[in-house]
């Protein structure tokens, strides 16, 4: 296993733990970002990383269609296929043009899929009542490597306005604050 597939794992291993303590009817319970649910949170992930890769690299990966009935059971058909992708060295290795430049599977699934999906653990976690913290470790490297993109970042629409926090707050606050939640 290579170290982006473990790092994709790790990630979605603490995303999974989230999903699946979800309590029962908090599936609508308001989440960030602003005019989502708890399930938008699944939804979205379920949604655009298959269509980024069928379109930017002509790998098709399954859509669930269950999100609204079982996002559970979507995640896990979702997160299962980005580890095969991950662990089929042909398809790993497969390189494409894309928003990030001419890279690998592997190397875009590192770069926006694992941190997307890290963010989104917090999400899910707020919007649930669920433990928020994330993987330091991983928190420092996504703010590491968020910092120096902040205009091109804001200028994305990806992220709303940085929120402020003190300058000695912990990283993964930070790191909250940078994409424009409110910890």
């Amino acid at each position: 296993m290579s170290e982006c597939s473990e790092r994709y794992s790790k990630v979605a291993g603490r995303f999974t733990e989230r999903v699946n303590g979800v309590p029962e009817g908090a599936w609508d319970n308001p989440a960030p970002p602003e005019g989502w649910v708890a399930r938008d949170v699944v939804r979205h992930l379920v949604e655009w990383v298959p269509g980024f890769f069928e379109s930017a690299a002509g790998i098709s990966l399954p859509r669930p269609t269950t999100v609204d009935t079982d996002p559970v059971g979507a995640w896990a058909t979702f997160s299962d296929a980005v580890r095969a992708m991950l662990d089929d060295p042909v398809v790993s290795a497969r390189e494409f043009d894309g928003p990030m430049g001419h890279k690998s599977v592997e190397q875009t699934v590192d770069m926006i899929v694992t941190g997307d999906v890290l963010l989104h653990t917090w999400d899910l976690a707020r919007a649930t009542g669920q433990d928020e913290t994330l993987d330091p470790d991983e928190v420092h490297r996504m703010l590491e490597g968020m910092e120096p993109l902040d205009e091109l970042l804001r200028n994305s629409g990806h992220y709303g306005p940085r929120v402020e926090v003190p300058d000695d707050a912990d990283e993964q606050t930070k790191l909250i604050a940078f994409i424009g939640r409110r910890p």
